[in-house]
């Protein structure tokens, strides 16, 4: 993996987080990027809904505003305080990738 590799996801062609593919990791089949690395962060809200992983603990969701206004409602979620063994995911988020029209992708690099 090329330290220039950078790994995202889109949705109707807007960028809502993108990273260095070496900073992302994987668990269980799913991305989690840094949370610094999500892209207007001002469009992102925090969603009421809440779910409990035996092993990682209880996560937190997104809602997400595109541009045209339309909210993404649960399209993120991410682990507050995650449990001891899962602090992989700590200060990440992940995305509902193939759901709702989010893919994942590798956008060009602006220098």
């Amino acid at each position: 993996m090329s330290a220039s590799s950078f790994i995202s996801v889109m949705v109707d062609g807007e960028v809502l987080v993108k990273t260095a593919e070496s900073d992302a990791v994987q668990v269980e089949n799913n991305w989690y990027f840094p949370t610094k690395d999500l892209q207007n962060r001002g469009q992102f809200e925090e969603s009421d809904t809440h779910t409990t992983c035996g092993w990682k603990g209880v996560a937190s969701y997104y809602n997400f505003r595109k541009n045209d206004g339309t909210v993404l409602k649960d399209i993120a979620w991410y682990y507050p305080t995650p449990k001891k063994g899962a602090e992989q995911v700590a200060d990440r988020v992940a995305f509902y990738v193939g759901r709702k029209g989010l893919k994942l992708g590798s956008p060009p690099v602006s220098a």
